[in-house]
């Protein structure tokens, strides 16, 4: 038997989410059928979170264990790209240590959400940007981006329908990202942001409810010591709405070194 380890891009725009689910076309599911034409059997394959319909990745990580692949991990990355569509890659493939698993082994993840600010709709931006209006207090967003870093409880951003044995997660990391001008006349295409946020763990719908927020602050709405009171209320309704999944990628997966894989 042997454990490997993939990291997988893909546009989740066609797809229902990572998860399997019936009579619907999911990423674990593209992986899974991949792996039937290679190996002759149903291998189950553990993403390190199941990324909702519509939600990108430029970095999941996935594990599987077959006793039916003899050549080297890389050939077995390049023959599943064959047999994935072209929303769907592996971009790198490695043997693993046996006990090795992709959810349980994880210490931490980085996702990113893109925006637009304004202009109008980008035939090619659409599918992987938030376009909201009325968003002008750049920096009332970035001083509250800091109001979430340290160890907090977030149950005012945990979405309805996945409840978890504690709410307190600690955010290392939530940054605002002014992106370079895009190259398109008078701006048509508005301003275009993005926010960072890298955690040891994330609650459902946490960093899309964390956006929600952020923009609301944006907007005028709310001033950045608002977010205090959202913490404190922890009420999902205190905070502001969902930020649709279309902005969303998981950027990154991390790893401790004594799991003996370091990419």
């Amino acid at each position: 038997m042997r454990t490997f380890k993939i990291t997988v891009g893909y546009d989740g725009t066609d797809f229902a989410g990572w998860q399997i689910q019936p009579r619907q076309t999911t990423i674990q599911g593209m992986l899974e059928r991949a792996l039937v034409k290679l190996t002759g059997e149903r291998v189950p394959v553990t993403g390190s979170g199941r990324t909702d319909s519509g939600v990108h990745a430029l970095a999941q990580v996935a594990s599987f264990q077959t006793p039916n692949w003899r050549a080297s991990a890389a050939e077995l990355g390049r023959a599943m790209n064959v047999h994935l569509p072209a929303t769907i890659v592996v971009l790198h493939c490695a043997d693993a240590p046996d006990n090795f698993h992709a959810i349980r082994d994880a210490i931490g993840k980085r996702y990113r959400y893109q925006l637009q600010l304004g202009g109008i709709r980008s035939v090619f931006d659409f599918r992987y940007r938030w376009r909201v209006k009325g968003v002008t207090h750049l920096e009332a967003i970035e001083e509250a981006c800091g109001r979430f870093v340290g160890t907090k409880d977030f149950a005012s951003f945990q979405g309805a329908g996945s409840p978890r044995r504690t709410t307190i997660r600690t955010i290392k990391a939530c940054e605002f990202i002014r992106e370079l001008p895009s190259d398109m006349p008078l701006g048509l295409h508005g301003e275009r942001i993005s926010i960072e946020i890298e955690s040891d763990g994330f609650l459902y719908n946490m960093v899309r409810n964390i956006v929600g927020t952020l923009v609301e602050i944006g907007k005028g709405k709310q001033s950045p010591t608002w977010v205090d009171e959202v913490f404190v209320a922890k009420d999902r309704d205190a905070a502001g709405p969902t930020a649709p999944p279309q902005g969303l990628f998981l950027k990154r997966v991390d790893y401790p070194d004594s799991c003996g894989v370091s990419f």
